[in-house]
């Protein structure tokens, strides 16, 4: 199946032991502000969803991706999710919104933006696991705008693929097939390697995310399946740091 374009030490003078003892002190102290500032801050920017099941806050990460999380958070400030629901609720998969009002209207969103999955991942950041936040888009890896998604289960598969090294790649394994000598642009821009881009997770509230998982489901709006017989809504989205 082929791939859709898709230096020696220095000496150091002899100190008495109570002067290296406080230049050691002072040295110590200096590198814990060096670390400590810059976490403090670079905290992790969170938001509140009051929903009509319950409360539950997430926090998002900019050093993972910072273009998804920038989109994400104008957003919330431009109160886009306020009056929206939880549109698309599967109990063994994922609570998806922040696309419908209650009357299924879909709301007007900004250009979509681009995917950073793969970036997240290389950075150290989160799989798609429970708990975690991405978000939502078509079959066009770069058609993200407004909607996202929790997951309620490790969902491998929305994982995105990293690509190794080389052009032409030596050897690529997927889907339990080997490639060999692939060129780079083709693995790079197959449509089925993005997966999805994790920019968050839930951080309290998940037992209200657990609730809003088991509603009950059937068609509504222009969906034939998964939406709450009950609406869900998201009253509120608020950023409280």
């Amino acid at each position: 199946m082929a791939f859709a374009k898709f230096a020696t030490s220095a000496t150091l003078a002899p100190f008495s032991a109570v002067r290296r003892a406080a230049l050691a002190a002072m040295a110590v102290s200096a590198v814990i502000a060096c670390l400590a500032g810059p976490a403090l801050a670079q905290g992790a920017p969170k938001v509140k969803f009051v929903t009509s099941e319950g409360d539950f806050v997430v926090e998002v990460y900019p050093d993972k991706a910072p273009k998804t999380v920038d989109n994400f958070l104008q957003y919330v400030k431009d109160k886009h999710y306020d009056g929206t629901i939880f549109h698309r609720i599967i109990s063994n998969f994922m609570v998806q919104g922040g696309g419908y009002d209650a009357k299924y209207a879909e709301k007007k969103t900004r250009p979509p933006v681009v995917h950073e999955g793969r970036e997240a991942l290389a950075k150290g950041g989160a799989k798609n696991v429970v708990g975690t936040l991405a978000m939502a888009r078509t079959n066009d890896p770069h058609s993200a705008s407004s909607q996202f998604f929790i997951n309620v289960k490790d969902n491998d598969f929305l994982n995105p693929t990293l690509i190794p090294p080389g052009d032409p790649v030596p050897r690529f394994e997927y889907q339990g097939q080997v490639y060999e000598n692939t060129p780079r642009a083709q693995l790079v821009n197959a449509p089925q390697l993005y997966g999805y881009t994790v920019f968050g997770k839930v951080i309290s509230g998940m037992d209200v995310v657990n609730k809003i998982k088991l509603v009950p489901t059937g068609p509504g709006g222009p969906f034939p399946t998964d939406v709450p017989k009950t609406p869900v809504l998201i009253k509120s989205a608020t950023l409280v740091n």
